[in-house]
């Protein structure tokens, strides 16, 4: 009788167990599943705003194109606090970056191999490298002191390399030989060129360190260019800006000599009408930049280059 007993007091006891495997089993499901929901939820909500934000950014491109609009006018920034969503966009020059086409092109080795060789290659690597980029641009199957052209690349199983032409983008630029070295020294190197200016930096636009680079002075000198053309207030695109009038202006104020300018010179312009525009827009927490280049903002100008991103 007492075996009996016992027995369903196991039997019970293992039942009970079972219940609580389930119940815990059970919960786990539920646990997952609501996770799951918020997850598509959050999902759902991310790419309303997502298209909301690159529609808001589409707004500041619009605005920004405008040729009636200057640099600092207040319609390049907006917000809509109820919608909760805003845009923020700024009209650059495309030439304050080197157009790498143009100077490989006209052969100005001496400044680029300057560049690569301040950003820590070493002289050899660096006059290979600049090598390497002519014969990718140039039109004949003559190679470079240093450089390599389609037997070279034939030999890497890279058939129709190199394409004897300009680069169309800066990503092209990577197919080219020893490309990796560049990665390795200056991992941001594609904020110094560019393949759509007309061809010339631009001193009113330009970063100290390319004016330093491109007009052989100390950054201590282009440093004070900069500061200048910015005004008292040290901010660019405001309405105390000092843009210089003319090329013979600025070199004056770099302390460029006049046995210097005849290599200097071509390298420079104060003016060009090729337009980098950057919008980005903003839906709750979620944001989206569309970066555009154009070649003016007067009539109707064709559109050079157009590229989304998500802003993390």
């Amino acid at each position: 009788m007492k075996q009996g007993i016992t027995y369903k007091i196991k039997a019970s006891g293992s039942a009970l167990i079972a219940v609580f495997w389930i119940m815990a089993i059970l919960a786990l499901a539920v646990f997952s599943a609501v996770r799951v929901v918020y997850l598509d939820a959050d999902i759902a909500a991310a790419q309303v705003n997502g298209f909301d934000a690159l529609q808001v950014a589409e707004r500041g491109v619009s605005v920004a194109v405008n040729p009636v609009i200057q640099r600092d006018d207040p319609l390049l920034i907006w917000a809509d606090e109820e919608k909760e969503i805003s845009y923020r966009a700024r009209i650059t020059s495309e030439a304050a970056r080197f157009n790498i086409n143009v100077l490989l092109l006209r052969k100005d080795k001496q400044l680029l191999t300057d560049i690569l060789t301040d950003w820590g290659l070493m002289l050899e690597d660096a006059q290979m490298l600049v090598d390497n980029l002519t014969d990718w641009v140039d039109t004949g199957d003559l190679t470079e002191l240093n450089g390599a052209e389609v037997d070279w690349y034939e030999d890497q199983g890279r058939p129709n390399h190199p394409f004897n032409r300009p680069f169309y983008s800066l990503d092209e630029m990577r197919l080219v030989k020893n490309m990796q070295m560049l990665e390795e020294v200056n991992p941001d190197w594609r904020n110094w060129f560019t393949v759509w200016s007309n061809g010339k930096l631009d001193l009113n636009e330009a970063a100290p360190e390319l004016i330093a680079a491109a007009a052989e002075v100390s950054i201590d000198d282009a440093q004070d260019l900069v500061e200048y053309i910015v005004g008292p207030d040290r901010e660019r695109d405001t309405e105390d800006d000092q843009r210089i009038q003319n090329l013979a202006e600025g070199l004056e104020i770099l302390g460029v000599s006049d046995f210097q300018r005849p290599v200097i010179e071509p390298r420079l312009t104060v003016q060009d009408t090729t337009t980098r525009i950057i919008s980005i827009g903003q839906a709750g927490t979620v944001r989206r930049k569309i970066t555009l280049i154009i070649r003016s903002r007067t009539g109707q100008p064709p559109i050079l280059s157009r590229k989304e991103e998500i802003i993390p």
